[in-house]
């Protein structure tokens, strides 16, 4: 299973966040990295794979699309989420493009490669309020390559996983499937690598020494 790091981009730096409370998240300065500085940051972090969220992009607020760009070449794979809306915004390859169910304006059928992300808030996948593993049985056959679970009350709480909820979610597709948000330790680590997960996105648990910077580096769970 592979370990992504996870860097939120807010007004040029790398932030933490808690819980998707978003107009809350400060620049990472107290974790791993001395620099909450994305190219300074990653250089430190030294992650094998990197997921990236353009926080100002995906509010309307600013674009991080440069700097992402830059980033793409210091780690052996790249996922970015930044508000992509139609398949016309991807990035090049080899970048992964994240479509996330916050932010989708185009038909899923009309996407051909990249992530799904299937944003959670509170149990139900917004905006349409659906049942996490009954919306994933609903995309499972859309062109996308993989999807990813991102459960955004749950991102830097360090929450834990409920092995139950993954395992079916798990069941509803063979494509990559990836979860983020409140993993916690190794042990949570085992659980998703248990239930077939392809990959787990985390950041807290890292900076807080629950699970130790060489997974990242390493980038796998085995």
């Amino acid at each position: 299973m592979k370990i992504i790091l996870a860097a939120d981009l807010k007004d040029g730096m790398v932030v933490h966040g808690k819980s998707g409370n978003r107009e809350e998240y400060a620049p990472l300065n107290w974790g791993l990295s001395p620099s909450a500085e994305p190219h300074s940051y990653i250089a430190v972090m030294k992650p094998k794979y990197l997921y990236v969220a353009d926080l100002d992009r995906i509010g309307f607020c600013g674009d991080h699309t440069e700097t992402i760009l830059r980033l793409a070449g210091s780690v052996s794979e790249m996922y970015v989420d930044r508000g992509t809306e139609i398949p016309e915004e991807y990035l090049p390859s080899p970048i992964k493009t994240i479509v996330g169910t916050e932010t989708i304006d185009a038909p899923f059928e009309e996407f051909e490669g990249g992530y799904l992300s299937i944003d959670i808030k509170e149990g139900s996948v917004i905006p349409n309020g659906e049942e996490p593993a009954a919306f994933l049985a609903s995309v499972a056959d859309t062109p996308f390559e993989g999807f990813i679970i991102l459960n955004i009350s749950s991102v830097g709480t360090e929450s834990g996983i409920d092995r139950g909820f993954v395992e079916r979610l798990r069941a509803v597709t063979k494509k990559p499937l990836f979860y983020g948000g409140g993993v916690r330790s190794e042990e949570d680590l085992r659980v998703l690598a248990d239930a077939g997960f392809d990959g787990a996105i985390i950041s807290t648990a890292v900076h807080k020494g629950a699970i130790p910077a060489s997974l990242i580096q390493e980038g796998e769970f085995c």
